[in-house]
């Protein structure tokens, strides 16, 4: 590694260690929110926000090496996810590449202080694998843009300032064509935001009604009707970020875990549940090995493309069989203690369907990297 990057690591390192992060892993009450935004605050004074946007726009312009080294030590000090974590890696790198110049000075600045939070309006009942297929449709009156219709799975909706949408704007032509990118003011008359309880007990997902909802003709980002050409590079980000880092620490952390948790109930004598955590540590050495590709690949300036798609298909299944395993070889102590294991059975069962399903993930990797037919 190169002595920059490992001079970084230290920096933020010795930075976590005055600066010890809040004890919440997700918000569910404003309180809750409040802390991490003063949490996103503290991180940004010093330096810890946005730190792969150019300099020219807050950020540090950091190396994808660097962002990797940031996601890791965030994970290994139990930082908290940030509420401002969708203005960051998809909204930012959004405008800066369809954003006119004013929506960049006027947005990106208090993306990065969390003075202003946003959320995703993708999904749709209807249009949840198939974003193709969303029936929400924004119509031009003048200077305005009248949003009206329902989104679903927006992460922290309930606490956003904006939410940057999908809506069609042109309903005489199907699928991807006529489909443009907004910005929708989230706390405008006709929002409507109703968190969704899962079965972990948290509300971190909400549905989003919009009702008639007056979005000012320059919140429109990229050219009208060329809404899924921007999207994409927004879904790139989401698919493909800086949270595989973040999540192989997790997966390494659990598995050991785990496998200290079954050499103290001497489980290890058993051949099953040997062979069992033995497929745990491969898929945590397949993830890291696939990471290390990701990354060469990042520090070169090629674009990851439909190569995130694998990323996200194996993280989802990796993370979900880590937890299948864990109840199956601890059985009722599985739910001892805090229950996290148990937890994480149930939280893992969304990491298939967020961020664009497994199923939309085989097709574009089939596609799009093997070549075969749609």
């Amino acid at each position: 590694m190169p002595s920059t990057d490992e001079t970084f690591r230290q920096e933020l390192r010795s930075w976590l260690a005055e600066h010890a992060p809040p004890a919440i892993a997700v918000a569910t009450t404003a309180e809750e929110a409040e802390v991490l935004r003063e949490w996103q605050r503290i991180l940004h004074a010093g330096g810890w926000v946005g730190i792969h946007w150019p300099v020219e726009y807050g950020g540090r312009g950091a190396s994808a090496t660097q962002v990797a080294i940031y996601n890791e030590e965030l994970a290994r000090a139990n930082a908290p996810e940030i509420p401002g974590r969708g203005g960051l890696t998809l909204v930012g790198p959004t405008l800066m590449a369809y954003g006119t110049e004013g929506q960049r000075w006027r947005w990106m600045p208090r993306i990065l202080t969390g003075d202003d939070v946003w959320c995703q309006l993708f999904s749709e009942p209807g249009a949840g694998s198939d974003l193709t297929g969303l029936t929400t449709r924004a119509e031009k009156r003048g200077d305005l843009f009248v949003v009206t219709g329902q989104k679903v799975w927006s992460t922290y909706a309930q606490f956003a300032d904006w939410g940057i949408a999908l809506v069609r704007t042109d309903p005489r032509v199907a699928k991807s064509k006529g489909i443009s990118m907004v910005a929708v003011p989230m706390h405008a008359k006709g929002v409507d935001v109703r968190p969704l309880r899962q079965m972990t007990g948290e509300s971190e997902f909400n549905e989003v009604f919009l009702d008639e909802v007056e979005v000012p003709a320059d919140n429109l980002i990229g050219p009208e009707n060329e809404g899924w050409r921007v999207a994409r590079t927004t879904l790139a980000n989401e698919r493909g970020g800086g949270f595989i880092w973040k999540q192989q620490v997790r997966q390494q952390e659990a598995f050991e875990l785990l496998w200290r948790t079954c050499a103290g109930a001497g489980l290890l004598q058993d051949p099953v549940v040997r062979q069992r955590l033995a497929r745990s540590r491969i898929d945590v050495e397949i993830f890291r090995l696939h990471n290390a590709r990701t990354l060469a690949r990042l520090a070169r300036g090629e674009d990851l493309g439909a190569e995130s798609s694998l990323v996200k298909l194996f993280w989802a299944g990796a993370s979900q069989r880590l937890y299948e395993t864990a109840c199956h070889v601890l059985g009722p102590a599985a739910l001892l203690g805090a229950g996290e294991w148990a937890n994480g059975l149930l939280a893992t069962r969304a990491n298939s369907i967020m961020g664009g399903t497994s199923e939309i993930q085989r097709n574009i990797i089939g596609e799009r990297l093997l070549g075969l037919p749609r």
